[in-house]
């Protein structure tokens, strides 16, 4: 690759870092808005999610047509939807590190979904990072001190379902490449909207408490968050185009870093010896996946 290839690659690669920057990041102005303005992280979600759905619903109209008339746009619409009512429930009331780490058990899950929707055959390398990602899951999951696994915690579910749900939403999103790009970010998007503000009425109660009329300074901390989301999924669809499917992979995992970073400065999470070794284990799952031919 010479220095031409390498510099119309550069600003692709940026594009995605600062994806995964904004994605990594995402769990301290949730936390905000959760223990300043009193608003629950689902809550949270509807309403910053509820911009996009504005702005690409309103500037592409055909993308609704083409919606509601495409079932398998409805299934992307619940996949995505789920993921960021989960991921974001999770950073925001759990230990980061652990949340972010069971997301990325996304290889796991891939090989299965991948084999049952897309039809791939089942490999050694994909049976290698099976076992790779179930054993860091293990590691992660097992109590310290005690005899065995015993009832997940409500955080560690929500990454777990966060992460199926994600790798559920980039199959479905490989399997439907051929449907027009608005309609599958407004399915996204939408979806993002609907599930966290279904899972919130349903919920209701103590456990997610009706959201408060917020204040202008929470209001714009509000708006800027929406914004960086929405700027970031420009981010996310402009380098993903222009590189190879398995660069996009890889540099997705800085999201681990920037994540992993940012709790252990702002004391969100800890790092035991366990959670490195599970951890490790995990993340070469899907360094594995993402050097694959």
């Amino acid at each position: 690759m010479g220095p031409r290839s390498n510099a119309a690659a550069l600003w692709p690669a940026l594009a995605l870092v600062a994806n995964a920057f904004v994605w990594g990041v995402s769990w301290w102005p949730f936390r905000q808005l959760h223990e300043g303005a009193g608003w629950h992280p689902l809550w949270t979600t509807a309403a910053v999610y509820a911009l996009a759905v504005l702005i690409i619903g309103g500037s592409r109209p055909a993308a609704w047509r083409e919606l509601v008339r495409t079932p398998a746009l409805w299934a992307i619409l619940l996949a995505s939807g789920t993921t960021n009512a989960a991921f974001n429930w999770g950073v925001t009331v759990g230990d980061v590190v652990r949340v972010v780490l069971l997301f990325y058990l996304m290889p796991l899950w891939a090989v299965l979904l991948a084999r049952w929707l897309l039809h791939e055959p089942l490999t050694r390398a994909a049976a290698l990072r099976v076992a790779l990602a179930l054993a860091g899951a293990l590691i992660v999951l097992w109590p310290e001190g005690d005899a065995g696994l015993g009832p997940l915690r409500l955080t560690d579910a929500l990454g777990l379902v966060g992460g199926f749900s994600f790798a559920l939403n980039n199959v479905m999103l490989r399997r439907e490449s051929h449907r027009s790009e608005p309609a599958r970010a407004l399915a996204m998007f939408v979806g993002g909207v609907g599930v966290a503000t279904a899972l919130a009425l349903a919920l209701g109660g103590e456990r997610v408490p009706p959201p408060a009329w917020p204040g202008a300074g929470w209001a714009l901390f509000g708006g800027l968050l929406a914004g960086a989301f929405l700027l970031s999924n420009l981010a996310l669809q402009y380098g993903a185009a222009r590189l190879p499917a398995n660069a996009t992979a890889v540099i997705m995992l800085t999201e681990v870093v920037f994540a992993t970073a940012s709790a252990l400065w702002l004391g969100a999470g800890a790092l035991t010896p366990a959670l490195a070794v599970g951890g490790a284990l995990i993340l070469g799952a899907a360094v594995l996946a993402s050097v694959r031919p």
